[in-house]
């Protein structure tokens, strides 16, 4: 992935959860059956990255500084050489005037030096958008370079309140001149792209290239932006692509999957989910346009013009089906193409009653696809109900928080309030169910402003060595759905119409968004996901009450920002999304503490956009700040860092900063402190700060102590290690330093160093104090740092006592059962071993061609025993047994194993002298952990019993063994 700061994207396919490539070995189905192919449900595959072949970087102009932007400002800078944020405690400038446009325009022209335009320049900029936050509007600007337009960068979004403004990003260019004239047709811009991306063109779906300006460190480049989306085989596909239209060149690429009565119409909905027991209780609600009896819920229609779901805007007339202006919904069974929209709607009578039987069959028949051509279809039109409601709900909720027309949402006819229009939310229900290989997913595809948006809900089901779910329909989960579309509204809101979030960590904040707006629309309601909280992701879906389809509960994380990249997959959007959800989390809960949590009346009447948001309780105060920092972000470019900026500034805008103490007590308390930095949006390592620039912070010193005394000691924040940063150590070569600085309160810290393994401690920072961090670490006695080597089973054995989690040992042939690695202590006299630490960590797909791809979950260590021998130690014979682990020592749940279940432990062994010692395995998660085992669907086309249908059967891996004295 490229790692320039300026890549941007028009068109998102982002997945809940997606699909990855097949793992190598055969897989063992029932005699006759067919193998699925197998999937890593967290869109753990490898598509064409993102690129930006643009090269150089126009350095800021000798003596702009900060203060040419506006009093007391930072000043961050992109490639083009104008500001790519500018950030202030204080107004950036005043007295600019009423009208926020040119009040925005006038920001601009008395600060020439900064952002290198004229007042001519700055009078050419087209306004793209003047969204309102509160008393100000979000400011969005483009460039032109000739009679084109910026397809990628080229623009400015200035947050203006009263005529002050307040907040300031941009990708514009000092280079303003118009590009030379196109030498390629847009055909040929087509035809490039498309085999770029390695699609069929003559079978693309969408297809568009659209004459553009790109603005490069180079000079303006004449581009056709094209967009083509398609795939075979069930797989997503979809590019936007700028081709260089002199040169035929590709100039950027986003890769765009990301992979949750008559004048009464009435719709029959399950406002969360079906029961999390999986009963076939029909526990819907019957929700109708206009109050009426029996009805439980009233939607009162499109928010801009009253009219029912179902209504024909353009012709004024009932639609009589899933066909409306918001949303138009489908079946989709027979094809695994994502971007087909399918032909059946649940077109009814005149009655408009959207009442039809539901009668659990997916989940009753235990994935038996027989049911497809059974009397009921499985179900078919329910689903194809709940999900058109579940689409209007969305729409109706997000356009009352600001995703309105001007902000570029979906609809077929937009009434002339702005947008294009044509582009109505399009959902496929039970995707590709009659494709074996289409399960447990969800993805939304969103096109630029004008580009119909499609969803696709799949079924679930159990797959070896792969996922778990119970035999469920993702149609009806709304916590699945609601993060789908929350997709289609952040990549529509952030960067303009034509742009997305681009780069990992904004795509880690998509994924994390979606799953927030999700829990948030579901709470204002009252409205009860699966799950032991309500703030659980995919709970009915995958089965799992306490995580979801998440490593964590976002109410419960442990997460931060020096920890980017923590998971057994690495930096992966969906992982460290969920340090964002962590952060946003507390960030929320604090809006909650100060402005309550209302009554559920009060929770509705704000939902409803009946009660002002300066009126209403916390969490919508805080909802309303996500959508208008959307609005202040003029590039889908972004960290973490400049996301937490514009929220600081949207509350500045909206609320006059009245929250800015507990926000800044939030995000320092999640590393995105004062002192938080990244280098653009593909940083793997961004330095965490956790000071607070709003309150009084206090400070830990590493204090090694007994056998550590001296040693170079590493501090972590939370509960991992590997490919975390650390916020101190005491070794003298790095400029790090043995004092961190920390808002108050109790921290999770992990200390590691070579010679002395891992240890966790808890500990607690007090406001203006230095408190000493005691640190008595006792010798890692099969540390390679302090002269242990290893052998035996399998590849890289040393790496099994490297003293970090980012490598592990495997054995890839074979039953693992039985398979060990010997250690062989420092020096040549027994010691006294009473304790063992080991971790069964995976880690990313590097270049290791002892143990080259992927690593699969199910291929990690369970349970195992430790012997021990003091003489003859050459022979396994004179090894004898010291302990034998539980049968989960590494417990790992429903639907699948998380690297939070993988961690390192600390096991009690019986006190034991000696030379050597011996880890021998006892079982795997797909061998051991009776969760995985055995047959638990009736579909005659594949097996699910990990121990003999998954590849992972012959694996496993451990990443650490570490022994001690005390």
């Amino acid at each position: 992935m490229s790692t320039k700061p300026w890549l941007r994207s028009t068109l998102v396919v982002v997945a809940l959860v997606a699909s990855a490539l097949p793992l190598a070995g055969a897989a063992h189905g029932e005699p006759g059956g067919q193998a699925q192919k197998i999937h890593d449900f967290q869109a753990e595959q490898n598509e064409k990255p993102d690129l930006d072949n643009r090269q150089g970087q126009v350095p800021p102009p000798a003596g702009v500084n900060a203060r040419s932007a506006g009093p007391q400002a930072e000043v961050r800078w992109n490639v083009l050489g104008t500001p790519a944020a500018v950030i202030s405690a204080q107004p950036l400038a005043e007295g600019l005037g009423s009208d926020p446009e040119q009040a925005a325009r006038a920001y601009l022209k008395s600060h020439e030096s900064a952002f290198g335009l004229s007042a001519e320049a700055v009078d050419a900029l087209e306004k793209v958008a003047v969204n309102p936050i509160g008393a100000g509007h979000a400011v969005l600007l483009r460039q032109r370079f000739g009679d084109l337009p910026a397809g990628v960068d080229g623009l400015v979004a200035i947050g203006v309140v009263n005529g002050a403004v307040r907040h300031v990003t941009s990708s514009l260019s000092r280079r303003t001149e118009a590009p030379p004239a196109a030498a390629i047709s847009a055909q040929q811009a087509l035809e490039i792209a498309a085999r770029d991306g390695g699609i069929d063109l003559a079978k693309a779906v969408t297809k568009q290239a659209t004459p553009v300006a790109v603005p490069a460190p180079d000079g303006v480049h004449s581009a056709y932006q094209v967009v083509v989306i398609g795939g075979e085989d069930g797989e997503a596909a979809g590019y936007t692509t700028h081709v260089d239209a002199v040169s035929g060149a590709i100039l950027t690429r986003e890769n765009l999957v990301d992979h949750f009565e008559p004048d009464n119409p009435q719709w029959s909905v399950f406002p969360a989910n079906p029961r999390d027991d999986y009963s076939s209780a029909d526990t819907r609600q019957t929700w109708c346009h206009t109050a009426a009896p029996g009805c439980d819920y009233v939607s009162g229609g499109d928010p801009a013009t009253g009219k029912a779901w179902d209504v024909d805007h353009a012709a004024n007339e009932p639609a009589n089906s899933s066909l409306g202006n918001a949303a138009k919904t489908f079946e989709n069974r027979a094809s695994g193409d994502a971007f087909s929209v399918g032909t059946r709607s649940n077109v009814l009578t005149p009655s408009r009653n959207y009442a039809f039987p539901w009668r659990n069959t997916w989940y009753k028949a235990k994935c038996d696809p027989a049911t497809f051509d059974q009397s009921g279809e499985a179900d078919l039109e329910a689903a194809i109900s709940n999900l058109n409601v579940q689409h209007n709900r969305m729409h109706d909720w997000s356009y009352r928080l600001g995703f309105t027309e001007t902000a570029w949402n979906m609809q077929a006819d937009n009434g002339g309030r702005g947008g294009l229009g044509n582009d109505p939310e399009q959902g496929n229900a039970q995707a590709g169910a009659r494709v074996l290989s289409v399960r447990d997913n969800a993805n939304q595809i969103t096109g630029p402003d004008g580009v119909a948006p499609i969803t696709n809900m799949y079924l679930w089901q159990p797959i070896a060595g792969s996922f778990y779910a119970p035999c469920v329909d993702g149609d009806y989960d709304m916590s699945v759905i609601g993060h789908e579309y929350t997709h289609a509204i952040s990549g529509r809101m952030i960067g303009g119409p034509n742009a997305g979030w681009s780069g990992a960590q904004a795509g880690a904040m998509n994924e994390s968004n979606s799953d927030l707006v999700a829990m948030e629309y579901l709470y204002e309601y009252g409205f009860r996901p699966a799950g032991l909280t309500p703030y659980v992701t995919g709970g009915y879906v995958t089965g799992d009450k306490r995580r979801g389809i998440r490593n964590y509960d976002m109410s419960k994380s442990p997460l931060n920002y020096s920890g980017l990249g923590y998971d057994i997959v690495g930096q992966q959007v969906h992982a460290d999304g969920e340090i964002w959800s962590a952060t946003q989390f507390d960030v929320r809960a604090a809006f909650v503490k100060r402005y309550g949590q209302g009554t559920q009346k009060q929770q509705r009447s704000c939902a409803d956009g009946k009660t002002p948001v300066e009126r209403c309780p916390g969490n919508r105060r805080w909802a309303q700040l996500s959508f208008d920092a959307l609005l202040l972000m003029a590039s889908g470019a972004v960290s973490y860092v400049d996301h937490r900026d514009a929220l600081l500034a949207a509350d500045a805008m909206r609320f006059g900063g009245a929250n800015q103490d507990i926000m800044w007590r939030a995000f320092a308390e999640h590393g995105l402190g004062e002192a938080a930095a990244s280098n653009g949006p593909n940083d793997p390592d961004p330095r965490p700060s956790f000071v607070n620039p709003a309150g009084k912070n206090g400070s830990l010193q590493l204090k090694p102590l007994g056998e550590a005394k001296g040693a170079a000691l590493r501090l972590y924040v939370g509960d991992y290690e590997g490919r975390v940063v650390p916020v101190a150590d005491t070794d003298p070569a790095t400029p790090l330093g043995d004092t961190v600085e920390m808002t108050p309160g109790v921290y999770d810290f992990v200390v590691a160093g070579s010679g002395f393994g891992h240890k966790r401690l808890t500990f607690a920072v007090l406001p203006g104090v230095k408190l000493p961090l005691p640190l008595p670490l006792t010798r890692n006695l099969a540390s390679a740092a302090g002269g242990a080597s290893a052998s035996g089973d399998g590849v890289n054995q040393p790496k099994l006592i490297d003293e970090t989690e980012a490598t592990n040992w495997a054995s890839l042939t074979g039953a693992p059962a039985g398979k060990s690695v010997v250690v062989d202590l420092a020096g040549d006299a027994p010691v006294k071993v009473r304790r063992v630490q080991v971790s069964a960590m995976l880690r990313p797909a590097v270049s290791d061609p002892a143990d080259p791809g992927a690593q699969n979950r199910f291929s990690s260590l369970r349970a195992f025993e430790v012997l021990a021998c003091s003489s003859g130690c050459a022979d396994a014979a004179n090894f004898k047994k010291i302990y034998t682990s539980p049968s989960n020592a590494f417990d790992a749940e429903l639907p699948r194993p998380r690297g939070a279940d993988m961690i390192f432990k600390s096991f009690d062994v019986r006190a034991t002298s000696a030379t050597h010692l011996m880890m021998r395995v006892v079982s795997t998660q797909c061998t051991g952990n009776p969760r995985y085992a055995g047959e638990q669907d009736n579909d005659p086309n594949s097996a699910t019993d990990c121990g003999t249908a998954s590849p992972a059967r012959d694996q496993v891996r451990a990443a650490e063994f570490q022994a001690f004295s005390h």
